[in-house]
């Protein structure tokens, strides 16, 4: 029988964040206390651009950002702020959204596996992905629980289960 596998990834479904940014923006220039203080929010590039007349703005117009990322299902781990920067008479606040997992995340991943998780069970990187396979379901359920557990600074997803 060949052996059971699956795949650790980190990927954010761009429509979703899209989404978020948009119903933000919306909300952004609906809300009272965003009146008359050039609070906007859009994509610049591959960046998500935040503008406002002062610090605060800024990162309340983050903070909006945030939840709606949240309530589209959308690990707040994948988001990397700055700091408000000031540019000219308004302050810009620059996010971006990571996506793979890095060589060095996958090799602690791989150790944790190797270290805490149950007998027999293989992990290779591939990639911005790392591939765990084990001749046994139940031991890679054992290991998405195991991975789930952890304190990680990274969305993962598990998919591929087969």
């Amino acid at each position: 029988m060949a052996d059971a596998s699956f795949d650790i990834v980190s990927k954010v479904e761009r429509q979703e964040v899209d989404n978020a940014l948009n119903q933000a923006a919306k909300e952004i220039s609906q809300r009272y206390d965003f009146k008359g203080v050039g609070a906007s929010i859009a994509w610049s590039g591959e960046k998500v651009e935040i503008r406002a007349n002062s610090e605060e703005r800024a990162l309340a117009v983050l903070d909006v950002f945030q939840t709606k990322l949240v309530k589209r299902g959308i690990s707040l781990k994948v988001l990397d702020s700055g700091e408000p920067q000031i540019s000219g008479k308004e302050y810009k606040l620059f996010s971006s959204i990571e996506e793979g997992i890095s060589q060095e995340n996958a090799k602690k991943l791989a150790k944790i596996i190797r270290d805490e998780g149950p007998k027999g069970v293989k992990a290779q990187v591939q990639g911005e992905e790392l591939r765990v396979s084990a001749k046994s379901r139940d031991a890679l359920q054992e290991v998405i629980q195991l991975i789930k557990g952890q304190d990680l600074d990274f969305a993962v997803q598990f998919v591929n289960y087969r």
